[in-house]
Parts: C-alpha cells; sequence; structure tokens
C-alpha cells in the first residue's frame, strides 16, 4: 500500500509540470520601444496575503503582440506564471511562461486580446493566485 502511494505521488509531481510549449515559449531580448506600438497597458493587484506592484505592457511590434512588466516585484513564490485570461480568476487562460520580470512574452496570435482581458500572476503548483491586471 506505502509502494502505491508513492508511485502516486511520483507519477502525480511528473504529471503537474508543464513543459515549455508552443503558448508558454518566452525571449530575454530587448523590445526596442521606438517601433513597437502600445496598445493596453494596467496595473497590477495582489491578492489577500501577497505583496508585490508593477504593471504591465502589451506592444504590437509589427506582426508580434508582447506581454512586457514594468517594475514588477512580488513575493518569492514557487512556479509562477503569467496567464491571459477571460476573466480575473485563472478558469479560462493561455499560459504564456514562467514568471520572470525580464522576460518578454509573446502573445499567440490566435489569442483575442477581446477576449482574454486580464493578465493573471498565478501559482500553477499549488492553484493560488498572486496578482491581476486589466489593461486597457
Amino acid at each position: 500500500m506505502k509502494k502505491l502511494v508513492y508511485f502516486s505521488l511520483l507519477l502525480f509531481s511528473f504529471l503537474s509540470c508543464e513543459k515549455e510549449g508552443e503558448f508558454t515559449k518566452t525571449t530575454t531580448q530587448t523590445i526596442d520601444l521606438s517601433s513597437a506600438v502600445l496598445l493596453k497597458t494596467g496595473v497590477f493587484t495582489t491578492t489577500s496575503g501577497i505583496s508585490g506592484s508593477g504593471s504591465v505592457k502589451i506592444y504590437d511590434d509589427n506582426t508580434q503582440r508582447k506581454l512586457v512588466l514594468e517594475n514588477y516585484t512580488i513575493e518569492n513564490g514557487p512556479d509562477l506564471k503569467v496567464y491571459l485570461s477571460t476573466t480575473d480568476a485563472p478558469t479560462t487562460f493561455v499560459n504564456l511562461g514562467n514568471l520572470n520580470p525580464s522576460t518578454i512574452y509573446n502573445i499567440p496570435s490566435s489569442v483575442d486580446l477581446n477576449v482574454y482581458k486580464y493578465v493573471l500572476i498565478h501559482c500553477q503548483q499549488y492553484n493560488h493566485l498572486f496578482a491581476i491586471a486589466l489593461p486597457n
């Protein structure tokens, strides 16, 4: 019985890890703000018990839309992800990748920003929402 429990926990830990795929590819290049068009901007609000601050900007850089975090800080958490979401909760979302304030997140062309209006910082491992922004 103990072996089955340990095996189940091990299997769960492997299955709960998300591999970086098409929708979670990120880049660390510097965005050239002189050629990019600012589409939306918003300020993060943290959830209860979480400390942090910063803003989010979404740019159109020729044919690629990019999400940039500015002056962003958040208390440490495991497995923090950046989501584009249809609501202020992580129910229907697109995972843009691991949280890293120096990363520029590419937004897939298939994502409608009129539908996926919210930017969330979410702890995927423990299903805990850290911060919410509604860029306009």
